[in-house]
C-alpha cells in the first residue's frame, strides 16, 4: 500500500470530516492559498502550520505523518532510521534551516510526544533574519553532532554536542545550526490536544 504524503494526508482528514478549505482556514488561521499549496505538496510547512492544521482538524500531530493503529510499545531499529526523512520548508525557506527530520514513534498511536533524529543542514541566513515561530507545547532537543543555536524569545543560547535544551513551544523560538556544518538533534516535541 502506498503511503500518502502528508499534503494528501491533511486533505484526506479534511474532507473526511467535511470542513471546507474556507473553513479550514478560518479555524487554522492559514491563508487559502498556502492551505491548498500543502494540500497539493506544492510546500511543506514547518513544525508551527502544521501544529495549528492539527488543532483544526482535532488530531494530534502525528497523524499527518502515520495511519497506524498500533498501542503497543514501539522499537526503532537503526537499520529503519536512515530511510529518507521528512523535509519541512515554507515559504520563507530561504531565510529558514533546512531541517529534515527522521520520525522515531510513527508506528506508535494515541502517542502525546513526537520523537524525531533532525538534520540541521545548514546555518544559511544571516544574523537577524531567522523566522520566529510559535505553538503549543514544549519541546527537548538533546545535540547528538555538531552545535544550534535556539533563538528564545529575546535570547539566544548555543547548544553544543551532548547538550540539551527544552522549552516551552509558545514562546517565539528559532532553531538552526550553529555552523556551516549543521548539526544532528534528538528533538522530542510535545503538544497538547
Amino acid at each position: 500500500m502506498e503511503k500518502k504524503t502528508v499534503g494528501a494526508r491533511i486533505k484526506q482528514l479534511r474532507e473526511g470530516k467535511s470542513i471546507s478549505l474556507e473553513e479550514f482556514s478560518e479555524r487554522s488561521g492559514l491563508g487559502l492559498d498556502e492551505i491548498k499549496l500543502i494540500e497539493e505538496d506544492d510546500q511543506l510547512p514547518s513544525l508551527a502550520p502544521l501544529i495549528r492544521m492539527a488543532r483544526a482538524l482535532g488530531v494530534r500531530l502525528g497523524t499527518f505523518l502515520d495511519d497506524n493503529d498500533y498501542l503497543g510499545p514501539v522499537v526503532c531499529r537503526r537499520e529503519e532510521q536512515t530511510r529518507e526523512g521528512i523535509n519541512f520548508t515554507n515559504k520563507h525557506a530561504s531565510s529558514h534551516n533546512d531541517l529534515v527530520y527522521f520520525p522515531l514513534a510513527e508506528k506508535k498511536a494515541g502517542r502525546s510526544m513526537e520523537p524525531f533524529v533532525i538534520d540541521v543542514t545548514s546555518a544559511s541566513a544571516s544574523k537577524g533574519d531567522y523566522e520566529l515561530t510559535t505553538h503549543e507545547g514544549e519541546e527537548f532537543i538533546y545535540v547528538l553532532k555538531g552545535s544550534i543555536e535556539v533563538i528564545y524569545g529575546k535570547k539566544t543560547y548555543v547548544v553544543n554536542e551532548g547538550e540539551s535544551i527544552y522549552y516551552d513551544s509558545i514562546v517565539d523560538h528559532n532553531l538552526h545550526a550553529a555552523t556551516s556544518e549543521g548539526a544532528r538533534i534528538l528533538a522530542v516535541v510535545y503538544t497538547p490536544f
